[in-house]
């Protein structure tokens, strides 16, 4: 986790394919532990074609069958079903706004939110944005897409540094 939290957790991300796979494991990991599907992220993406959203789309029934028993991932009916219908809408989202990163980026005037928090009890777990974004997302077909997940997955890919003051990943730290 150390590591995630160094190299990986509020870095910004701009490649497609990774914007995807985290905003599907982030779905993932409704219910459970971050740790839970970091511990898998590597099952995934051999279970999941890289997250190659095109490839995913085509999943049929017997595919999606197949995800139930994979001891690799979450074996679980509506996750999985959640990816193929968020690759679906990501492809839809490709034709009509450029993709994952020229929407999400739109949304944070192509810069990334700093919040200045000393606490971790000071940190939401949802702000406003995250809710219009989900509530945007559920409409163009995408699933597990709540406020909280989507906060998250903007935490992760790093629309929003979260990162307490004082911690060295801290845009004020870095500058100094």
């Amino acid at each position: 986790m150390v590591a995630y939290h160094d190299d990986e957790w509020g870095q910004p991300v701009h490649d497609e394919r990774r914007l995807f796979e985290m905003l599907c494991l982030e779905g993932a990991q409704a219910g459970l532990s971050w740790s839970t599907i970091l511990r898998r992220r590597d099952g995934y993406r051999a279970a999941y074609d890289g997250f190659d959203a095109a490839r995913m789309a085509a999943y049929d029934e017997e595919r999606q069958a197949a995800l139930l028993t994979d001891a690799r991932i979450i074996r679980n009916r509506a996750k999985i079903r959640a990816f193929r219908d968020n690759a679906v809408a990501v492809l839809r989202l490709r034709e009509t706004d450029g993709g994952l990163d020229a929407y999400l980026w739109s949304r944070v005037n192509g810069s990334p939110l700093v919040n200045r928090c000393s606490a971790l009890a000071d940190v939401p777990a949802q702000t406003p944005l995250a809710v219009e974004i989900s509530r945007d997302l559920r409409q163009r077909g995408f699933r597990f897409v709540g406020p909280v997940i989507v906060y998250a997955f903007m935490q992760s890919v790093g629309l929003v540094n979260d990162h307490l003051l004082g911690c060295v990943r801290h845009p004020e730290s870095i500058i100094r």
